[in-house]
């Protein structure tokens, strides 16, 4: 028997509708008609914590827009601990500078090179020649001494320093045509020769000090004196690379006698007490005092430059 379309078609819908309740549910339903009075929400909150450090946005226990550790600075403690530690090093910092001044002054430093090349031709052609120069007094300005420029009787250091660093430099080219040269050469010549006249030095400076004499010699002025025999040594290397032992023993015995007549005659103005009684028995020990030392130098000269101009046989 036909049945109508309408009933054939409403059939169909309840057979789909039926299948689709049979089908099991993959999630539970846990919504709650709202008709029934209250909602339930979909998640759940953990109770809030007021923590003012956490809601600025800087992350737990950090503020906003600081840096890992700022929070320790801001303590009182740690701020006095800073400030105590700052002025204290201050206070290490000035009592070393005044220390370092008072013995190593940057200004009497610069004293030493204040130079120019006048002087330095000058000076040089006087520790070359000095027999015939007849003024050895230094020259003050309110009781200070002109800078080296415009007194070539002053004593520098940049002579004694440039001449100890050619000094090692022609050792080494001496002992490289003698197929002696080494790297570790260089070292030792250097460390010997800065070690001999640091004794110098001091050597000095303490025969000074046991006498206890009248003198304007400060222990720069002894640092150049010393360190000029540098020059006679360099022209004594060169000498005997050119005329073999002859002209290093001349050149060394010529420059032995100008270093030994410099010293005497500049020292004295040095040394020697300004007394107008006669020669006393200061007069005696500072005479013997300035012999002591310009005859030491042609002995370090020749001690110094020996064994380099000469193979010693093994």
């Amino acid at each position: 028997m036909d049945v109508p379309s309408g009933f054939r078609q409403s059939s169909g819908k309840k057979k789909k509708a039926s299948k689709s309740q049979n089908r099991p549910q993959l999630f539970e339903d846990t919504s709650v008609n709202p008709s029934s009075g209250f909602q339930q929400t979909d998640a759940y909150y953990p109770p809030q914590h007021h923590d003012p450090m956490a809601m600025q946005g800087g992350g737990y226990g950090m503020p906003q827009n600081q840096f890992p550790g700022q929070q320790y600075m801001n303590d009182p403690m740690a701020n006095m601990a800073v400030q105590y530690g700052t002025s204290l090093a201050g206070q290490g910092k000035e009592m070393m500078n005044k220390n370092l001044e008072k013995y190593v002054s940057a200004s009497k430093i610069k004293y030493y090179f204040a130079v120019d090349t006048a002087y330095v031709g000058k000076k040089l052609a006087l520790l070359t020649f000095p027999f015939t120069h007849s003024d050895w007094s230094i020259r003050y300005n309110e009781d200070e001494p002109i800078a080296p420029r415009y007194d070539h009787n002053a004593p520098d250091l940049y002579i004694p320093v440039m001449a100890f660093v050619t000094y090692i430099l022609t050792a080494g080219f001496v002992l490289g045509t003698q197929d002696r040269f080494t790297p570790e050469q260089l070292g030792i010549q250097a460390s010997s020769a800065l070690v001999w006249i640091i004794i110098e030095v001091l050597a000095m400076t303490l025969s000074l000090y046991v006498m206890n004499m009248n003198t304007e010699l400060k222990y720069l002025d002894t640092l150049a004196y010393c360190g000029y025999k540098y020059v006679g040594m360099i022209m004594s290397l060169l000498a005997g690379l050119l005329l073999k032992n002859n002209g290093y023993y001349s050149v060394l015995l010529w420059y032995s006698l100008c270093i030994v007549f410099f010293l005497i005659r500049t020292l004295r103005v040095k040394i020697l007490p300004h007394q107008h009684d006669g020669f006393t028995s200061g007069s005696k020990r500072s005479l013997y005092l300035i012999l002591t030392i310009s005859v030491v130098q042609p002995l370090m000269m020749w001690w110094l430059t020996s064994h380099i101009m000469f193979q010693t046989k093994k």
